[in-house]
């Protein structure tokens, strides 16, 4: 049982006809998302949004929330109309029990400026092949970095990361070699070597699913309809 299989099956209840949800992307089983964005078409909508909001709500599992639904022209794509998305990846040094289905417990210490100083690296290049998941049928490596560093709190760390697309499994694999820079085991010279190889098995181990969450997506201002009121 999908997230979108679950919207899909709220929606044509309520609204009574078959809809088809398009969502922005996939995730990774056990991977969170804290915003997510999904397009669908409907012939005719006979609700307001807000009582089509509070319906939905109503008819959705705990784990799935709507927060708003807006107006976008015909030919707008949750997926191919994004122009950046952000993952967190949350680390805590600090055993708890509330904190572990939601963050990565490593207690090992890490050299989070090292780490970050790795990050930039890392947004200086382009390609990023050796981060994919093995045997994937993308057509391009090819994504545009615009931030990736770490922001230490009270119990570990946050891994904040943007850019135009990601590919699969791509920011679990560079969590994992950060922390084998942090812990040593590799270093900057390496990271380097790692990105010009474009092999997923020079690059560090793929970090578990739970402390990733997708965080944000944007849009261009022009897939909106104007006097989005009702």
């Amino acid at each position: 049982m999908s997230v979108q299989q679950t919207l899909e099956e709220s929606l044509s209840l309520i609204l009574e006809e078959d809809i088809p949800v398009i969502g922005a992307g996939r995730t990774d089983t056990g991977v969170h998302a804290k915003f997510m964005t999904a397009h669908f078409d409907v012939k005719k909508l006979c609700k307001t949004k807000k009582d089509l909001i509070f319906k939905l709500n109503q008819l959705l599992p705990k784990s799935i929330v709507i927060n708003d639904l807006m107006n976008v022209k015909d030919d707008a794509h949750a997926r191919f109309d994004a122009t950046s998305r952000t993952y967190c990846y949350y680390i805590s040094q600090v055993k708890d029990p509330f904190d572990y289905p939601l963050h990565y417990y490593y207690k090992e210490n890490l050299d989070w400026n090292l780490m970050n100083q790795a990050s930039e690296i890392i947004i200086n290049h382009n390609d990023f092949e050796c981060f994919s998941k093995s045997n994937t049928d993308v057509k391009t490596f090819l994504c545009e970095i615009t931030e990736a560093f770490w922001e230490i709190n009270l119990n570990g760390a946050v891994f904040k990361i943007t850019a135009n697309r990601f590919l699969r499994n791509m920011v679990r694999a560079i969590v994992g070699t950060l922390i084998e820079i942090g812990l040593g085991k590799k270093n900057i010279k390496d990271l380097e070597k790692i990105l010009a190889s474009k092999e997923r098995g020079n690059a560090g181990y793929s970090v578990p699913a739970n402390g990733l969450f997708l965080t944000e997506i944007t849009y261009p201002n022009l897939i909106y309809l104007k006097n989005d009121d009702n």
